[in-house]
């Protein structure tokens, strides 16, 4: 029997609960996939806290990595023994499961299966976020919220190596040393000081053309207002809660204002763009230019831990489970 994280009702991390499961055989067009590292994202305590509902009893986790143990009907492009990782698969807080083959990839040389069950999420987010939700350029200058998170400093690297100017914010001055130890150019503490009136200070009271917001609720009107006219509002998660409903005339009035709030799993919904957007991160990767940080782990046992550390903005970079 298989172990696996699951939650029967919807709560704090108090309601994760480790079931015996029985995996089975896979069927047509999946694979059995045994994990050997598992991502931590803050989109599984959206799913355990009910703020992005999921059907119950269900697993946790979103992403992970591990070897190919057998391979259904129909299964082509993975065989036994393969290394692949995965995201968008709710479930991966398990030793093993069954996933479908065409929303894997397989692992290259040169990345660890801790690098790639903790870079699938918040990697390719950061691709599609720069490349194709607002394509940055060498010589923008951008504001990131979160930056010493893990999306954050995948982020900051990979901005700088595009040539772009980073301001982030942070939480506290630690997490701000972190993160100009990854590249961002300029730190804004926000429990200290005003994030907006920073913003324009630094851009000489242009503001931005974009801002990345995975904050949600507090940082939302100062996002706003750091954006130049026809800047884009780029709200991508929620750590302090929903977005409240907004009178899309606010948008006019600071300056017709773009607004998207995207999510991975539409951005990499056809294999292609899956295939594409992984490469990219991949080759970068292995490039050197953005370095995959594991600053800490945690046995599968010890995921409601976890999850209080990752709420209670102990972390920071990339966490993982070890089934």
């Amino acid at each position: 029997m298989a172990k696996a994280v699951r939650f029967h009702k919807i709560g704090g991390p108090e309601v994760l609960q480790m079931d015996e499961v029985q995996v089975g055989e896979p069927g047509p067009g999946q694979a059995r996939i045994r994990h050997t590292a598992i991502g931590v994202n803050f989109i599984d305590t959206y799913q355990r806290s009910g703020m992005y509902p999921v059907p119950l009893p269900s697993g946790a986790g979103n992403e992970g990595a591990g070897v190919v143990e057998a391979v259904g009907a129909g299964v082509s492009t993975l065989k036994p023994g393969d290394r692949v990782a995965y995201t968008g698969q709710i479930g991966a807080y398990s030793t093993q499961r069954l996933v479908p083959a065409d929303r894997m990839v397989k692992v290259p040389e040169g990345i660890s299966d801790e690098q790639a069950a903790s870079m699938m999420l918040k990697g390719m987010t950061v691709q599609y976020l720069i490349h194709r939700t607002y394509k940055v350029k060498s010589g923008d200058t951008v504001l990131w919220h979160a930056v010493a998170g893990g999306v954050g400093m995948i982020a900051c690297q990979w901005l700088k190596a595009l040539g772009a100017t980073v301001i982030g914010t942070v939480g506290s001055d630690e997490k701000g040393a972190l993160a100009k130890s990854h590249g961002c150019d300029h730190v804004i503490n926000y429990s200290k000081e005003n994030f907006t009136e920073r913003v324009k200070s630094i851009t000489g009271g242009k503001g931005v053309p974009v801002v990345y917001d995975s904050v949600g609720k507090s940082t939302w009107e100062g996002s706003l207002d750091c954006l130049r006219p026809l800047g884009m509002m780029v709200s991508f998660g929620n750590a302090s809660g929903a977005v409240a409903p907004v009178n899309i005339g606010i948008l006019a009035q600071k300056g017709s204002l773009f607004l998207t709030r995207p999510t991975l799993v539409t951005y990499i919904a056809s294999r292609a763009d899956l295939e594409a957007t992984s490469k990219s991160l991949f080759d970068v990767v292995k490039s050197g230019k953005v370095k995959i940080e594991i600053t800490a782990r945690y046995k599968m046992a010890d995921v409601a831990q976890c999850h209080r550390d990752l709420e209670g903005r102990k972390t920071t970079g990339s966490v993982i489970l070890l089934p």
